[in-house]
């Protein structure tokens, strides 16, 4: 939900936009077991945090899906 709230948001980039819209889709994916979909995201998730045109409060953002998703 969160990683679709960034996505939409108006200041992301759009080739971050497009990552995110991979993300979600990756976790989505009910035929892969949770700890595969979970190691593609967070890989992801690590690639677009690198990004230097994300705002502070979207990089932010995107801290807070990664700590959840190591939660699980």
């Amino acid at each position: 939900e969160t990683l679709e709230e960034i996505a939409e948001d108006t200041t992301v980039p759009r080739n971050v936009k497009i990552k995110l819209e991979e993300i979600v889709s990756a976790l989505k994916k009910e035929n892969e077991e949770l700890s595969i979909r979970k190691d593609k995201a967070l890989s992801l998730l690590d690639e677009i945090a690198e990004d230097s045109n994300l705002q502070p409060y979207t990089r932010t953002q995107l801290w807070n899906v990664v700590s959840a998703l190591e939660m699980l």
